[in-house]
């Protein structure tokens, strides 16, 4: 109780009995958000649940083209197809159309979307084996990357698209993004996800990660990640105003973005 006192001592001092109703609505929400078991609603927007959770779902196989780890062929991929022993089929480079099927020799069309190097590995053997290949053995690489890939924008040095191949955090896409720049809000960083068509959002302070108080979290491809971006704000903006340090991720679930 000494510090919201000292909270309310500052406000009146400040701006008198207003000022004062104002802070104690904030506090209020505080208490109530603290307090609260259940799933609660921030601000009264029908678009907005806080979500018990300390971190985003993770997205399954048709969120992603659809990426897991490891990394799942998606459309305009290129992959390099080597067939050991037959010069004809090595080093082939083809690239996934966009209806996620390639063509190769022996096999046709074939549809490659959604798996991994590995499945389609299998998926060329077995077709090579009923066209008469003897015990063929194949390998495919993942040559270029174009179908997974993270969005970063806001206060970052350099916005645009980076792939996803392995495992990426937060802070490593940061860092694919040249870093933030000197107006960026690094307790206003938002990941936008997609699961199972359910819209996502979470908000995360990247000074909180590099001190330590939470893991750095994971990112996927199709996730969208702003770092202090007016929308970011405009999302939260009543969260921001009963929130304004993170010490943990703040989830929340969107129906719909306006």
């Amino acid at each position: 109780m000494t510090g919201l006192f000292l909270i309310l001592q500052r406000k009146i001092s400040n701006g008198g009995f207003g000022v004062m109703r104002k802070g104690l609505a904030t506090i209020a929400a505080a208490l109530a958000l603290a307090g609260c078991a259940s799933t609660p609603k921030v601000g009264g927007a029908p678009n907005l649940q806080v979500m018990d959770a300390t971190e985003l779902p993770v997205p399954d196989r048709s969120d992603l083209t659809e990426v897991d780890r490891p990394y799942i062929v998606g459309p305009f991929d290129k992959l390099m197809i080597d067939v050991f022993g037959i010069d004809e089929l090595s080093k082939r480079k083809v690239q996934v159309d966009a209806s996620g099927r390639i063509s190769f020799p022996l096999v046709g069309v074939l549809t490659v979307a959604g798996n991994t190097p590995g499945e389609i590995e299998h998926l060329l053997e077995k077709r090579l084996a009923a066209n008469y290949v003897r015990n063929p053995q194949v390998t495919v690489n993942l040559e270029e990357t174009v179908s997974q890939v993270v969005t970063v924008e806001g206060q970052v040095r350099k916005p645009g698209l980076f792939p996803v191949v392995g495992r990426m955090t937060l802070l490593r896409a940061v860092a694919l993004s040249g870093g933030t720049d000197e107006f960026a809000k690094l307790n206003e960083v938002v990941i936008f996800r997609t699961v199972r068509g359910e819209k996502f959002a979470a908000l995360y302070s990247l000074k909180a990660i590099r001190l330590g108080a939470y893991p750095d979290p994971d990112v996927y491809a199709n996730d969208v990640i702003v770092v202090g971006e007016s929308r970011a704000r405009r999302t939260f903006k009543d969260i921001l105003q009963v929130v304004p340090l993170l010490t943990t991720p703040l989830i929340v679930a969107v129906d719909r973005f306006r």
